[in-house]
């Protein structure tokens, strides 16, 4: 089905040159219109009813278009902002080449975040004095099954909702699926005249709830409280707070979808081996707790989790992979935005990754600022803390001279830092930053005055994990680099340094690796290495009894990180009796200084000389002893019939 881009000029308030646009986005647009929300309404509809597919340059007045759509019993088309973005601006006369790419970005078929359906029957605890809660309580029994946890003395006067008082112990879960525990439980006991009676307490009770509406005014009973679906909180002497969750508390009845922002592949977690901890960055890292150790592995609760994408950004192995976008999709945006913008005419392109929040500075800049400049390329995703090292070098890679993300009031910044200074390590170039700005004209104003590098002049495509995509990014990046690139502590790419003195090659690094980074030789005692692999987890610097072992943060982007590399190897110790290898000869050595003569077990020569020989030779020899350690009783003779015949005295 064709496509057809049906362009306006709000009013003649902007630029829009539909020729070049079309040629570059490979699209048929329509003619320039002046008022196709209003006075033009009618070639919208007349567009929509010939049943192509449509997608019209109007961010504002969108609500317009799809009620036409629903009047005309047609599917709703689609939408690209043009106006805010790139038409007014102080430079939208240039801003053909920018409406080009952001045309042809919204032409993309983006795929489907995999959700599941969460039921909400209306089950709801509220935890506060009895003051407020009582009250809230009473106006929200008549639309859900209310429980009042007292903090406090308050004495009830309706039945119309529980009362129980105690002391909650702990909260789990999220809307739909909270579990509590309580100690000192007591539950009111509602016979009998005057004030109510309470039962006894009692410890470890245990109840489930949808909804969680807390006004104890005290520290939250969950991590990251904004972020828990169906956790409501509010200070109880704000009255209009706790109106606001009245509201919202009613509104949480039914099914709801959610989505499944994270997925884990449990094999490629480097969390932990033989209980040896080794990597925590999404555990250190989490705001809502939703990552906990689940043996070598990690599991994330999909319903505590509220998508941050924090975790798949510092993940060292791509064990965790976002999917609200998965990264191909976002590398997909990112791609047909550099190129069409080269396309259409542009040369220097910035990418400015925002938000919700920063797609609304953006349109306050527009309408009452300066507007974006012609060259800065907006991208707006749901979350911006995910945004990693991985995708700031590949923005970098496809062509853009610059990549700044901008930063909400509400984004959680640890991942972002950490990500920021990893990605300037690796690019060599001061091409990536972030901009903390909560004034549109601030915003507007940084970017017309920046410093612009000249991109990358032969663009590629990197594909692949998240690892991948650094690495092929990097070599696009640094072309001459010939010695590895140093890297900030903590960096999810290294090598292994091996002090060779002290290493007795025990191999015990290799059986720990969660990468395979480590390897061994099954033919002769050498320890091998291949650096492509290594996720600098420090698993094998800490399972190392001798210390040998040191983690050096570097990107090596020659070939030579793709191969194997021998860190250490000796020479095999042959057998005494058979000359069959085994061990390690300076290993053998060693045990024969400290133990010849001076233990028990190895006092005499012929003792000791079992030291020398393998593990078939050493049976053997020990076998052949006198006190030899397999020696059991002597068989018992065999009784006969004509034992017991000998022992009858009639016979």
């Amino acid at each position: 089905m064709s496509t057809k881009l049906l362009l306006c000029n709000c009013v003649g308030s902007q630029t829009v040159d539909g020729d070049s646009i079309g040629v570059a986005c490979q699209v048929d647009c329509s003619k320039t219109h002046t008022a196709l929300c209003t006075d033009e309404l009618s070639a919208a509809a007349e567009l929509l009813k010939e049943g192509e597919q449509v997608v019209i340059a109007c961010g504002q007045e969108q609500d317009v278009f799809r009620a036409l759509a629903d009047e005309l019993d047609v599917e709703a088309p689609g939408f690209v902002d043009l106006r805010d973005r790139a038409g007014w601006s102080e430079r939208g006369s240039d801003a053909t080449p920018k409406m080009a790419a952001l045309a042809a970005e919204s032409l993309l078929p983006q795929p489907i975040t995999p959700s599941v359906d969460v039921y909400s029957e209306g089950t709801c605890f509220i935890i506060g004095p009895g003051e407020v809660a009582f009250e809230l309580a009473e106006r929200l029994s008549s639309v859900l099954a209310v429980t009042v946890l007292l903090t406090d003395d308050g004495q009830p006067m309706s039945r119309a909702f529980d009362v129980v008082r105690g002391q909650l112990r702990s909260l789990n879960g999220a809307l739909g699926g909270f579990s509590l525990q309580l100690n000192s439980l007591q539950q009111l006991e509602p016979g009998g005249r005057g004030a109510f009676a309470w039962s006894q307490p009692r410890d470890g009770a245990r109840s489930t709830c949808d909804i969680v509406i807390d006004l104890s005014g005290g520290t939250p009973f969950v991590q990251a409280p904004a972020k828990r679906e169906g956790y409501l909180r509010a200070d109880p002497k704000d009255t209009v707070a706790v109106e606001r969750l009245a509201f919202e508390a009613a509104l949480l009845v039914g099914t709801f979808e959610k989505p499944l922002y994270v997925r884990i592949e449990e094999t490629l977690c480097a969390h932990s081996r033989a209980e040896q901890v080794a990597c925590t960055n999404c555990l250190d890292i989490c705001p809502t707790g939703a990552i906990t150790p689940a043996g070598e592995h990690v599991s994330i609760d999909p319903m505590v989790c509220a998508g941050c994408g924090e975790c798949a950004a510092v993940c060292p192995s791509t064990a965790i992979t976002y999917e609200d976008p998965p990264v191909s999709a976002l590398l997909s945006r990112m791609h047909i935005l550099a190129r069409t913008y080269r396309r259409a005419g542009g040369e220097v392109p910035r990418l400015l990754v925002h938000d919700a929040h920063g797609a609304e500075m953006i349109r306050l800049a527009a309408r009452f600022g300066r507007g974006l400049p012609a060259d800065v390329i907006p991208l707006e995703l749901n979350v911006i803390s995910g945004f990693g090292h991985a995708e700031m070098l590949a923005a970098l890679a496809h062509g853009f001279a610059r990549v700044d993300v901008l930063l909400a009031p509400t984004t959680e910044r640890d991942a972002l830092n950490r990500e920021l200074a990893l990605a300037q390590a690796i690019a060599g170039r001061d091409g990536v930053g972030l901009i903390d700005e909560a004034d549109p004209d601030a915003m507007t104003d940084l970017l017309y005055e920046q410093d612009v590098p000249q991109p990358l002049a032969d663009p590629v495509l990197p594909l692949g994990n998240r690892r991948q995509i650094a690495r092929l990014s990097a070599q696009a990046l640094n072309p001459q680099a010939e010695a590895p690139l140093p890297l900030p502590e903590n960096a999810p790419y290294g090598a292994v340094a091996v002090n060779t003195d002290a290493c007795t090659l025990c191999l015990s690094c290799v059986s720990l690796c969660p990468s395979g980074a480590l390897i061994d030789n099954p033919d002769k005692p050498q320890l091998n290495f291949q650096q492509d692999a290594c996720l600098q987890c420090g698993l094998c610097k800490g399972i190392c009894p001798e210390d040998a072992i040191t983690l050096v943060p570097q990107l090596d982007l020659s070939d030579a990180a793709l191969s194997q590399q021998v860190l250490n190897e000796e020479e095999p110790f042959a057998c005494v009796e058979c000359g069959a290898l085994f061990g390690v000869k300076s290993t053998v050595e060693r045990i024969m200084e400290k133990l010849s003569g001076t233990h028990p077990m190895f006092a005499t020569s012929d003792k000791a000389r079992m030291i020398q020989m393998c593990d078939n030779c050493r049976v053997n020899a020990q076998f052949q002893q006198q006190d030899n350690p397999f020696q059991s009783k002597p068989k018992p003779k065999v009784v006969t019939t004509e034992d017991y015949f000998s022992q009858r005295k009639d016979h």
